[in-house]
């Protein structure tokens, strides 16, 4: 055989080879991770899918130390501490480090959001938002922080919860010096001092800075109230609520006040009790000139002025302008006093009047009269007496 003849012979045995394989139509992914059942166009596409679940990540980032399976997702990487972002968004301005990230990006001004979730009906602009957002409904929470012990659905709510450990809060606000973990969460801290409150609820007109606080409110109207207390039965709208709630009843009481000793279950009432020792007022009534550490004290007051009493008494008829007062009233008919003084056995409905009523026990009477020099264990018995004076 001549090797003209070998070649036509070694041509068409290797056509009878290729028509013997399985037909392959293009774009067709005929190739499966063992894994977890994603599939490839290319075998070389699933190899480099497969390092994925090898855990092996040969290239690290000589500045941040983070590694990558790939030299080309490394590369990418790198562009972030360059600090360059060609990519800008013609829409609104903002600039990426990748074109991909821009077109992500870009869908958001589009409007489109093609992925619904089958559950409950939330669109999202990409598939990964969707497949992420779906591990809430199958309530499979993976990754688990190693100090506390808190879930998560993804790796990357970990890694943010994980900042809150190391105490490290590198975004800080120029304006007042709170400072952040996140770029984000500094961000959203900002639009409370530009004062810009665009989403306003259609029911009472009460403004916010953000959508999603909006829509948390909005369900104070609907009434539903699905967090429910299993030690007193108190119903909340959030389970955010109920957790500080429960904080009651577990007695721990984790923030001290350094001046007075007086503690609280949680930072945020430990902020504002503080600000009865600074002594400052800001918020004053337009009305009578009154003046409060706290604006929600000074929205309490101003309904006195108001008139508005919607809060009655069944049994008495008396009106109140809050719910609070109304059910410190009902004490009174219930005849149950539950707080007892240890030293002569009298009996009280609230704890206030009680720690008021030890005062006089103690013999300490921190206000006195410019006029006489009388001194009284409490502020109102003083005003009383100086009415005397005048």
């Amino acid at each position: 055989m001549t090797s003209t003849q070998k070649d036509q012979h070694g041509a068409r045995s290797q056509r009878s080879q290729e028509a013997d394989k399985p037909h392959r139509r293009k774009g067709e992914k005929t190739y499966s991770c063992d894994e977890c059942g994603k599939s490839f166009t290319h075998s070389g596409h699933l190899k480099i899918h497969q390092l994925i679940h090898s855990g092996v990540k040969a290239y690290s980032c000589d500045l941040c130390g983070k590694s990558f399976t790939r030299a080309a997702d490394l590369k990418r990487h790198q562009v972030i501490h360059s600090g360059v972002k060609p990519y800008s968004c013609d829409e609104c301005g903002k600039s990426f480090t990748q074109a991909g990230n821009l077109k992500t990006h870009q869908l958001i001004h589009s409007g489109v959001k093609a992925y619904s979730c089958d559950l409950c009906g939330k669109s999202f602009t990409e598939a990964g938002s969707l497949k992420t957002h779906q591990l809430i409904h199958s309530g499979v929470k993976a990754y688990s922080c190693d100090l506390c012990g808190k879930s998560f659905t993804g790796g990357g709510n970990l890694k943010t919860h994980q900042l809150i450990h190391s105490g490290f809060k590198p975004y800080s606000c120029e304006l007042c010096g709170k400072s952040f973990t996140e770029a984000g969460s500094l961000k959203t801290h900002q639009l409370i001092h530009n004062g810009v409150k665009p989403y306003s609820c259609d029911l009472c007109g009460k403004s916010f800075t953000r959508a999603g606080d909006l829509k948390r409110h909005q369900v104070i109207h609907s009434g539903v109230k699905p967090y429910s207390c299993d030690e007193c039965g108190k119903s909340f709208t959030q389970a955010g609520n109920l957790k500080t709630h429960q904080l009651i009843h577990s007695g721990v009481k984790a923030y001290s006040c350094d001046l007075c000793g007086k503690s609280f279950t949680e930072a945020g009432s430990l902020k504002t009790h503080q600000l009865i020792h600074s002594g400052v007022k800001a918020y004053s009534c337009d009305l009578c000139g009154k003046s409060f550490t706290g604006g929600g004290s000074l929205k309490t007051h101003q309904l006195l002025h108001s008139g508005f009493k919607p809060y009655s008494c069944e049994l008495c008829g008396k009106s109140f302008t809050q719910s609070g007062t109304l059910k410190k009233h009902q004490l009174l008919h219930s005849g149950v006093k539950a707080y007892s003084c240890d030293l002569c056995g009298k009996s009280f409905t609230e704890g206030g009047k009680l720690k008021m009523h030890q005062l006089i026990h103690s013999g300490f009477k921190p206000y006195s009269c410019e006029l006489c020099g009388k001194s009284f264990t409490q502020s109102g018995t003083l005003k009383k007496h100086q009415l005397i004076h005048s």
